[in-house]
């Protein structure tokens, strides 16, 4: 039970709607979960729920020149915004920190880059409906534990759950109508919640499953780059460092008790796929990243992606909302088509059964053969 240990799992423990769980200092190996919570009357009951998807977010930096976009940011999600807002849940990754810390924790490399937000920014999250950002990837730590601390309380001012790095916060609870959506994120990083680590993955799925009735897991995976649009069978690797096996993560964590993934990392959109009902979106690309992060041709494809399912979490129907992301001003609508064509062509490329089919427009559909 080491691993156990290791995770440092918290217990569902709080009452509330809204519910952040922190992980406090490991006492034992156990996973505890308390699923006492107020009933809601049935006259107030429904029967289906969007969650609205979203890809890489790192709004502006001021590391190590400013680059921060026109109007304070205000425009960033402004094509965006009623995808997400008119969600019952809006979920993405913050890639980078939003913090004032003075200078990178990170060795600096010609592959070496740090992501500092201002703090102030943690508001336009907020109002674009942002419920749950995942800070499982390789930039939370941009500027040490200080950037991590700053970002987490930003957040948490803002409404906003989180979750992911090591030690700290392993889930979060957000209730809507009834419904406890529970949320999970894993990484590559050694101070991550890794993808690698199944035991682990499971540890926290078990606990989430005892005070949640629907769950989605964010991950951060995959080799990076245009070359890296085609989802692999396997482990994936990037500058010599385990990526992790994304295909049997995903499908790992839907056979223990996770209804919606998504994923995100390589810095493109990649296949989707339903399976066992549950939906799986392997990755999203970049959605916010103005600056810092090349948005040129297919890395600049920004989805929201809106998923409808039913009370158990699975999936019903879904939509792919396109935007194309713009050079200092964020995602915008595509007017082309490319978008969609994109993730239907590598849907079909990747996916054998994958039992679902992507319309010219975007809608995802059960496959009726």
């Amino acid at each position: 039970m080491a691993i156990l240990a290791a995770l440092n799992i918290a217990a569902c423990t709080s009452a509330g709607t809204d519910r952040q769980l922190s992980v406090p200092v490991v006492v034992n190996d156990s996973v505890v979960a308390d699923t006492d919570t107020a009933g809601v009357g049935m006259e107030n009951r429904r029967d289906t729920f969007v969650v609205s998807l979203t890809g890489d977010i790192m709004m502006g930096t001021t590391f190590p020149e400013v680059r921060l976009p026109a109007n304070g940011g205000k425009d960033l999600f402004r094509d965006v915004r009623p995808f997400l807002v008119n969600a019952d849940i809006a979920v993405g990754n913050l890639e980078g920190t939003l913090c004032d810390v003075e200078d990178t924790s990170k060795k600096k490399t010609v592959h070496s880059y740090s992501f500092r937000t201002p703090p102030a920014y943690a508001s336009l999250l907020r109002d674009a409906g942002y419920d749950f950002l995942s800070m499982a990837n390789n930039h939370a730590f941009d500027f040490g534990i200080d950037g991590v601390m700053s970002t987490e309380k930003v957040l948490e001012g803002q409404g906003i759950k989180y979750a992911g790095l090591r030690g700290r916060t392993a889930m979060a609870v957000v209730e809507r109508d009834s419904i406890r959506f529970g949320f999970c994120a894993f990484g590559h990083n050694g101070y991550t919640f890794r993808t690698q680590e199944l035991d682990g993955v499971k540890a926290i799925l078990d606990s989430l499953k005892e005070c949640s009735d629907i769950i989605v897991v964010s991950f951060h995976g995959g080799a990076e780059g245009k070359a890296c649009r085609r989802l692999p069978y396997g482990k994936e690797t990037f500058l010599n460092e385990d990526r992790g096996s994304l295909r049997d993560f995903a499908h790992f964590c839907i056979d223990n008790g996770a209804d919606i993934v998504y994923g995100h990392g390589p810095h493109v959109v990649r296949c989707m796929e339903v399976y066992k009902d549950r939906f799986i979106a392997y990755s999203l690309g970049n959605f916010c990243t103005p600056y810092g992060i090349n948005t040129t041709g297919i890395s600049g494809y920004a989805p929201v992606v809106s998923i409808k399912v039913n009370r158990s979490g699975e999936f019903l129907s879904g939509q792919i909302h396109p935007f194309v992301q713009r050079y200092g001003i964020g995602p915008r609508r595509d007017t082309t088509g490319v978008v969609v064509k994109e993730i239907r062509t590598l849907t079909g490329l990747d996916i054998k059964g994958g039992k679902i089919s992507i319309s010219d427009n975007g809608v995802i559909e059960k496959d009726k053969k």
